[in-house]
């Protein structure tokens, strides 16, 4: 008889009608394992299983099925409407019929009936041992029966075994794939293969024409390699460029991988087994850390050297060590202030607006006028502005507009030459008691003076007028600051 891909009759024989009591009309159309249940009985769930997995063998593999020995019983309908089972044993071969693209499309079932030589190897193994034919024994009621069914058991068994194998190696989470002959021609991958590659279509392709973007990359080598010694190969973090999307970039991957050799029976390579990891995030992740522990003791270093400079010039210029003590601790605080509003956005930077009002709010922000637009400071820029506001606050409380009274510090800032960009802010000081220039440089002018000249490549210009001390500050913005 003959079934179609989905398991519904296209034909059959007017033998096989004969045996089975159907017409062709009632048959054709119909799933074959509704036509049939395999009747009553322990055995039955089993059969019906045992038929089924043949039938699903020949249209996933594309290959002949055998079974040797099928036990199915045959339902009958008798005159009285009952349903009575015809005990049969069947001997099958499922061969697959296939179109011009290689689909299997049909299957034909051939049968043989071979019931009354089960009855008869029955029957034999009823009688005592003094009276069997030793040779009927041998072929029927010993040999060719047992035989038959456990090659069959040993068959299912393998073929069960088989599928565990192939689901553990397609549901591995590392990537594996099956390369065959000398051109590599990838014969099976799990899903963790297609995804490092971008699920193309590979299969039954050389790899030099599946991934054609690994030339002049040394992996091409690495298999000919293993295919021509036999010896395993081993990568570990090993780069490679791969095209994982269609007509994309090529993007950089990092891999943990071996390629070893596949041997057949007589001990000749025929291919090559691919198992590895992609190991990409690890490898970023310790670049990653590496780059922040450089980051790190670059900041703590530049910290360090800050300290000392505050230490040691705030010390010349207080020799008592009260006012010592409470100017350099307030110094320390403006440089941790400025500090704690990085670590707020992991130190990729600061607003101008933030690090002003950080500095100056220990003084009322209602006697601080600050006007100007967001600009964003790179982290050693931040420390640097911080430092210098606290200075000019600082300066402004001791004897400018923030001593006691209706002093004013009013803050501009613009930005000049956007080709070029150069940040101008302006301090002035409105409201407060007049202010002489200075007899000597204190080391907060000092520390102004050197923190935008040296530290952020700038200018500026402070003035002592009688109606109040002004700060213009003009720096690049496109300058590395260290």
């Amino acid at each position: 008889m003959l079934l179609d891909a989905q398991l519904r009759y296209a034909g059959m024989n007017q033998a096989y009608l004969d045996v089975t009591h159907r017409t062709r009309e009632a048959l054709l159309g119909q799933p074959v394992m509704q036509a049939f249940d395999a009747g009553p009985g322990e055995e039955a769930p089993e059969n019906a299983k045992q038929l089924a997995a043949s039938f699903e063998k020949v249209l996933t593999t594309g290959q002949p099925d055998h079974l040797a020995v099928l036990h199915y019983p045959i339902p009958i309908e008798q005159a009285d409407g009952t349903v009575a089972y015809d005990d049969r044993y069947w001997s099958c071969t499922h061969t697959p019929i296939k179109d011009a693209e290689g689909r299997v499309t049909h299957i034909l079932q051939h049968t043989s009936d071979i019931t009354e030589l089960e009855r008869l190897r029955r029957q034999v193994g009823r009688l005592r041992p003094e009276d069997a034919p030793s040779a009927l024994d041998s072929l029927i009621g010993g040999g060719m029966f047992r035989r038959a069914m456990s090659v069959q058991a040993d068959n299912r068994r393998l073929e069960t075994e088989r599928r565990q194998l192939l689901d553990m190696f397609m549901q591995t989470p590392g990537f594996v794939a099956v390369l065959n002959g000398p051109q590599h021609v990838i014969q099976l991958h799990n899903g963790a293969y297609g995804q490092l590659i971008g699920h193309r279509d590979v299969v039954g392709k050389p790899i030099r024409e599946a991934l054609p973007e690994l030339a002049g990359q040394g992996y091409y080598d690495f298999l000919d390699e293993v295919l021509a010694t036999g010896e395993p190969f081993q990568g570990r973090q090993s780069p490679v460029q791969l095209q994982q999307t269609p007509n994309g970039l090529l993007t950089t991957r990092y891999l943990n991988f071996i390629y070893q050799p596949i041997r057949d029976d007589e001990g000749q390579i025929v291919g090559v087994f691919v198992q590895g990891h992609d190991v990409t995030d690890t490898v970023q992740a310790a670049e990653r850390q590496k780059l922040m522990i450089d980051e790190l003791n670059h900041r703590v270093k530049n910290t360090l050297a800050t300290v000392q400079s505050i230490a040691m010039q705030t010390a010349r210029s207080h020799e008592d060590p009260r006012s010592f003590a409470e100017t350099f601790q307030s110094r320390i605080l403006s440089l941790s202030h400025t500090h704690d509003l990085l670590t707020r956005s992991h130190w990729e930077g600061a607003d101008l607006r933030e690090v002003l009002e950080h500095e100056t709010t220990a003084h009322g922000l209602h006697r601080l006028t600050l006007n100007g637009p967001n600009v964003a400071l790179d982290p050693a820029m931040a420390v640097s502005l911080g430092m210098i506001f606290h200075e000019l606050a600082t300066n402004a409380a001791k004897y400018g507009a923030l001593t006691p009274g209706d002093g004013r510090v009013l803050v501009d800032w613009s930005l000049a030459d956007l080709t070029d960009p150069q940040l101008v802010i302006f301090w002035r000081e409105t409201g407060g008691p007049s202010v002489a220039q200075p007899e000597r440089r204190g080391f907060g002018s000092r520390l102004i003076e050197r923190n935008v000249r040296h530290d952020l490549a700038g200018t500026v210009q402070m003035h002592y007028r009688d109606d109040g001390f002004t700060a213009e500050i003009a720096i690049p913005l496109n300058k590395e600051v260290g």
